[in-house]
């Protein structure tokens, strides 16, 4: 029997919820009679937490695309699926029903097809926030092929690395893409990334920017050219490739604790059902609402919530290729007016970014089409909130302050829009189906309400990662060894009496940077190539926009020419081994790290003076050099 998306009172949410950690199989299972399939399930679900083994909804078959596009057709073909905002408001945007897409869709994946792709295939895009974007996502969907999408932003080597790491023998981009007044080329970029990647055969490239490439013979093909194939020869409709539910859907790469990023897989099945459950849920969608989410589709909220999540449901989505503060910091606003935006879903970070510009900017803008806001990335400072409630929902709507994470597929602690009491800077309660526990450093579990610890989840839940691409020890290790049974989140949390969830931050080596997970590891090992680099160590600091910024303590007996062009120099050498998201904030010399005797950089202690806290050091006598910890605290930026 089908149960109904969405939940319409408290007391609906309690009971709902009590039956879903009770009886989590039934509870899925009808959920899911929402969504089309090609064949049924024989069984929900089979788990256990020790290998880990995670298998929702086994024996069924379905194709995604066929529940984001087929399906309308009839009834909302002629809706707007996706609304597109340029990066230069002077430049015309673009609107395409949800017939439009699907014809899009079908017809890219035959170029895929063309092109040599197949089911199983992994192919890497790199492209900027254009519609062409989601329709390469869907199209690789369509026939069975996994995505692995990489944010603009990254660097050649951040690519080479995805690349090798998922074995793409295809990559799909743009000659160049805009974000603000910078225009990057992202051709050059995976040009300068290929040298690297002996499995690429071809590497289709979509016209932005106009800007000059390089195009080698046999391997690059324009993406208009190859479209104009598949038009003389017909090939309008492509048939969906009949997929298991525990088929790969897509790979996304996430910074952990040690260098090299791992890549997060995501299924078909039950991430589908998640997405589409959560979307229509925590924003209690109402068909016919524009949905304005300001992510990038390179990251997880821009597959779950801009792609997968809204388009399963019917919804009108509005995808933005610009930045909030140009051409003006009024922009977002701008478009809310424009499109009569219902549901606005954004980081802190740039909450607080258009914060600082002041109320003067919000005024007279008309903002009466809100009906519904949303925060995702980092848990959202109070100060943010109420001026996010007060001078954008006008104090009359509800705030969905969403926790979860790449690994999660979807949203675990979240309000439901109007129906859960909110508090400012807490998640609140969990979803449905989501079971949290806080443990202690022993991993016993901390019952009752009023109290902090490491935050776990006892129960499996259909979007939840299945395994890390070639490296399933690593997915046990990093997710399911710390804990016995559960799945470990990598953060801290608090309770309150009223049983309302508030996330503390990461507890492992990893930075939060605007929203985006980054490993210190990650960053100490691009600092450690520059040339004049010793060592380093990299931790975060309170940072009034970005939420955390990443402070820099280094290494370098000889830094060449001046220090302040060093640290330039150290800048660059991050951007172009990672990418600008990576760069440190702040870079302080030293001529030593705190070290214990068996050599672990004591990063509790730099993180202290990071903050400017140096009131309670701990005992420093056990350390190798305790004097250096001084030196380093008179030379604090």
């Amino acid at each position: 029997m089908k149960t109904p998306m969405k939940i319409s009172s408290f007391e609906e949410y309690k009971q709902v919820y009590k039956q879903s950690v009770e009886q989590p199989e039934e509870f899925w299972g009808a959920i899911a009679e929402n969504f089309l399939w090609k064949k049924k399930w024989d069984k929900v679900l089979e788990w256990n937490f020790k290998d880990p083994l995670i298998k929702w909804y086994q024996g069924a078959k379905l194709n995604i695309t066929e529940n984001c596009l087929d399906r309308h057709l009839e009834s909302i073909g002629e809706r707007p699926a996706i609304i597109w905002e340029p990066n230069d408001p002077t430049e015309h945007h673009r609107v395409l029903t949800y017939r439009q897409l699907y014809e899009k869709v079908c017809q890219f994946a035959n170029v895929l097809k063309n092109n040599g792709a197949k089911k199983g295939d992994r192919i890497c895009i790199y492209m900027p926030m254009v519609p062409e974007l989601e329709i390469a996502v869907l199209a690789c969907a369509r026939i069975g092929a996994i995505h692995s999408v990489v944010f603009g932003g990254f660097s050649a080597q951040s690519i080479a690395d995805r690349i090798k790491d998922a074995e793409c023998n295809i990559v799909i981009t743009a000659d160049g893409g805009y974000r603000g007044t910078k225009e990057i080329p992202l051709k050059n970029i995976i040009d300068d990334a290929l040298v690297q990647c002996p499995s690429i055969k071809r590497c289709i490239v979509l016209t932005r920017s106009r800007t000059p490439v390089s195009m080698i013979k046999g391997r690059d093909v324009w993406w208009e050219d190859e479209i104009k194939k598949v038009e003389t020869q017909g090939n309008v409709d492509c048939p969906a490739e009949e997929m298991d539910a525990e088929d790969m859907l897509f790979i996304l790469y996430t910074s952990g604790s040690t260098g090299k990023p791992k890549g997060v897989v995501h299924t078909c099945g039950g991430y589908m059902v998640y997405t589409g459950y959560t979307f229509t849920n925590a924003f209690q969608y109402q068909p016919g609402e524009v949905y304005f989410c300001t992510a990038d589709i390179g990251w997880i909220t821009g597959h779950s919530y801009i792609t997968y999540g809204p388009l399963t449901q019917g919804a009108t989505t509005v995808l933005f290729e610009g930045i909030p503060t140009w051409p003006s910091p009024g922009r977002l606003w701008d478009i809310v007016e424009k499109y009569e935006v219902n549901i606005l879903y954004t980081a802190p970070t740039a909450i607080r970014s258009l914060m600082s510009f002041g109320d003067d900017v919000v005024k007279g803008r008309n903002l009466s089409s809100l009906t519904k806001l949303g925060s995702v990335g980092e848990p959202i400072n109070e100060e943010a909130w109420h001026w996010f409630d007060e001078k954008i929902g006008q104090g009359k709507c509800p705030i969905v302050d969403t926790w979860w994470q790449t690994e999660t597929g979807g949203f675990m602690i979240s309000p439901i829009a109007g129906i859960t009491p909110t508090k400012p800077s807490y998640a609140g309660l969990p979803l449905p189906g989501i079971a949290p526990v806080l443990v202690d450093e022993n991993g016993e579990i901390i019952e009752g309400n009023g109290v902090s610890g490491n935050l776990c989840i006892r129960l499996p839940w259909p979007g939840m990662l299945r395994t890390t691409y070639g490296d399933h020890e690593r997915c046990r290790t990093t997710y399911f060894a710390t804990y016995d049974n559960l799945y470990f989140t990598g953060d801290g949390c608090l309770r309150d009496e009223d049983g309302y969830y508030r996330i503390t931050g990461r507890v492992d080596d990893v930075l939060n940077v605007s929203g985006h997970r980054i490993g210190t590891a990650e960053v100490e090992n691009a600092i450690n190539m520059h040339s004049s680099v010793v060592e380093s160590a990299v931790v975060g600091y309170p940072h009034e926009i970005k939420g955390q910024g990443v402070y820099a303590y280094v290494v370098c007996p000889n830094p060449h020419g001046d220090q302040e062009l060093t640290r330039k120099d150290i800048m660059m050498t991050v951007t172009r081994i990672i990418g600008a998201i990576a760069r440190p904030d702040k870079i302080q010399f030293v001529t030593g790290l705190p070290k214990t005797r068996s050599g672990k950089i004591m990063r509790r202690i730099l993180r202290k003076i990071a903050e400017g806290d140096t009131s309670n050091m701990g005992d420093i006598s056990t350390l190798l050099d305790p004097a250096v910890v001084e030196e380093i605290k008179e030379g604090a930026l």
